[in-house]
């Protein structure tokens, strides 16, 4: 096993194809096969699942495949170390659609200004998909909602969230979920940890929501909000920022279900100096 069959297996895992990853690491497709067969044969398992022309990673690859992700970053930090270079290269950071957009901005152009040689990447969406991201490989950090407790992650709380939910202008005060039972919500997709809160929130007081409409925005939320058509649970940062909240009304959650932490996380064992700098700058 050498580094050079890493890249190549990297490469395999993150395209699927063999003519792609050849292509990323600017070989001949014929050196890859040969290669990551050499590979697989070392370890003793298959490392991909091959269907037809397509390549896809068998548990013992997922396995394998973080692994591999850490080695190759703790080699490019040692080079840099020795090299005493400041960090430089890719950083991918996944947040929270709430976080990116009122809590983060200052501090990414801090980043930015400061490590000009690092190539910044921001992804935004819900905590299962920044999640899944991190744990992938293909995101180096996220802002999730936490606490995390699974085992291939670490992480650090970083902002406490009032969650506010929100209904048309004039509507009664909402202190209960069975007030509102039946009543129509929009939320993230079914892997957002805020629905699944706002949805316990209506179990915990034996009511259910009526329709859930999955929107893509919290923009698209309050504007579905404001022509009243439906209840929102949406961060008070994020509703105080968009300066359509002034036509509706908003209430926070009782006090066991009002506060929430967001957290950042990145892959158990992977700290790397990237991620470290960007920390450094977190208020």
């Amino acid at each position: 096993m050498d580094l050079t069959q890493l890249e190549m297996f990297n490469a395999v895992a993150q395209t699927g194809s063999i003519t792609q990853a050849a292509q990323k690491v600017h070989r001949v497709p014929s050196n890859l096969t040969t290669r990551i067969r050499q590979l697989e044969a070392d370890l003793g398992v298959d490392l991909f699942i091959r269907e037809n022309q397509r390549l896809r990673l068998s548990p013992a690859g997922h396995s394998f495949l973080r692994y591999s992700q850490q080695i190759l970053a703790l080699v490019d930090e040692a080079r840099m170390v020795v090299a005493g270079d400041e960090p430089q290269g890719l950083f991918s950071l996944g947040a929270l659609e709430s976080t990116a957009a009122v809590r983060i901005p200052a501090t990414l152009a801090a980043y930015n200004q400061r490590y000009p040689r690092i190539q910044f990447d921001l992804s935004t969406g819900p905590s299962g998909t920044m999640i899944d991201g991190v744990l992938e490989g293909t995101l180096s950090a996220a802002f999730v909602d936490g606490p995390i407790m699974h085992p291939g992650l670490e992480g650090i709380p970083v902002y406490r969230e009032e969650m506010m939910i929100v209904a048309t202008a004039g509507h009664e005060p909402i202190t209960r979920a069975s007030q509102v039972n039946g009543a129509s919500i929009y939320a993230f997709r079914a892997n957002c940890s805020y629905r699944r809160h706002f949805e316990s929130w209506f179990q915990a007081d034996r009511a259910t929501p009526g329709k859930i409409h999955e929107l893509e925005s919290y923009h698209g939320m309050l504007a579905c909000v404001i022509a009243g058509a439906g209840l929102a649970l949406i961060p008070r940062s994020m509703l105080e920022s968009m300066p359509a909240h002034q036509q509706v009304n908003a209430w926070p959650l009782a006090e066991e279900w009002r506060w929430l932490t967001t957290w950042l996380v990145w892959r158990r064992g992977a700290k790397s100096r990237h991620l470290e700098a960007f920390i450094a700058l977190l208020p």
